[in-house]
C-alpha cells in the first residue's frame, strides 16, 4: 500500500494505491461515502482493497478535497468538486496501471458522486457498482439530521429538551455540523437538491446496485433507469453494517457477508 499526494497543485487529493500482486486485467477505483460513514467504512475498504490486490487487482482509495487526509477544510467541500474529484482519481489510477479495466466501486453519497462524474463524460469506467447509493438527498439529510440528535442525547447524561424541538421547528438546524463533520450551506443545498431525474445513468456503462429491498428508493431509481433501457441492474444486498454507528458487538466492523459480496461484484 503506497500513500500519495496527486491531482492539480491547486487541488492535491490524499490517495493509497494498492499494487497488484499478479498481473491481471482490473483495476478498481473506490468512491468513499463522506463523514461518519466514511470512517464507519474505512476498515472494511481497507481489507477489501488488500484482498483485492492478492488477485491481481489494483486499487485506489482517495480521500475528497476538505476530508479524510486531503489538503482542505470540511466547509470547503461540495458536489460538484467532489464529481471533478472522481474523475481526477481516475486518471492517476489510469496512469499508474496503463489498460486495465477501471471499475468503480461507490458507497452511499460516494456512489451518488460516481453517477455524477460517469455522467459528466470526462472519465470512461468500465463499470459501476453502486452500495447503498443516496438517490433521494432531502430525506438523506432529514435521515443524518435526526441521527445526530440521537448521538448527542446518547453523549450527555442529561440530553436537552431543547435539541429535539429545534430538529422539528427548523429544517437547517443540525446541517452545519453532522456527527462531528463542518457542511457547507452550499453542500446541504445540493444535498437537498440530489434525487432520481438528477442522477439519470448513460447507455456507456454498465452498472450494478446493491442496495437493501426495502430502500425504495433506490429500488425505484433503479427500475427508473432500467425503464429508460439504461444498462443496469438492481440486486437485493441486506447487510448488518450500520454506516452511522460506531461497531458494537452486534455490529461487524468487517461484516463477511458485505466483503464477499463485493468482492464478487467485481469479478464477475
Amino acid at each position: 500500500m503506497t500513500p500519495m499526494l496527486f491531482g492539480p497543485a491547486s487541488r492535491q487529493l490524499f490517495g493509497l494505491f494498492h499494487a497488484p500482486e499478479r498481473d491481471g486485467k482490473l483495476a478498481v477505483l473506490i468512491c468513499m461515502p463522506l463523514g461518519q460513514e466514511a470512517v464507519r467504512g474505512h476498515r472494511l475498504f481497507r481489507v477489501l482493497s488488500d484482498r483485492l490486490a492478492r488477485a491481481g487487482v489494483a486499487v485506489l482509495r482517495f480521500d475528497y478535497h476538505g476530508s479524510g487526509d486531503s489538503p482542505g477544510e470540511d466547509t470547503d467541500g461540495d458536489l460538484e468538486g467532489w464529481r471533478r474529484d472522481v474523475c481526477t482519481a481516475h486518471e492517476e489510477l489510469r496512469r499508474r496501471t496503463g489498460a486495465r479495466r477501471i471499475i468503480w466501486l461507490g458507497a452511499r453519497l460516494g456512489a451518488t458522486l460516481a453517477v455524477m462524474a460517469a455522467k459528466s463524460g470526462r472519465c470512461d469506467p468500465a463499470r459501476l457498482i453502486l452500495w447503498d447509493p443516496i438517490v433521494d438527498g432531502a430525506r438523506y439529510l432529514e435521515t443524518l439530521r435526526a441521527g445526530h440528535v440521537d448521538a448527542l442525547e446518547r453523549s450527555f447524561c442529561v440530553p436537552d429538551p431543547a435539541w429535539r424541538r429545534q430538529l422539528a421547528r427548523d429544517p437547517d438546524a443540525f446541517t452545519g455540523e453532522i456527527f462531528g463533520f463542518g457542511v457547507s450551506p452550499l453542500m446541504r443545498d445540493q444535498m437537498r437538491a440530489l434525487a432520481p431525474a438528477t442522477l439519470q445513468l448513460t447507455a456507456l456503462h454498465e452498472t450494478v446496485v446493491l442496495a437493501d429491498a426495502e430502500d425504495q428508493a433506490a429500488q425505484q431509481w433503479a427500475a427508473q433507469e432500467t425503464a429508460r433501457h439504461m444498462p443496469v441492474r438492481a440486486s437485493a444486498f441486506a447487510h448488518p453494517l450500520i454506516w452511522t454507528s460506531d461497531p458494537h458487538p452486534n455490529n461487524a466492523m468487517v461484516p463477511t457477508e458485505a466483503l464477499q459480496r463485493l468482492l464478487a461484484a467485481i469479478h464477475e
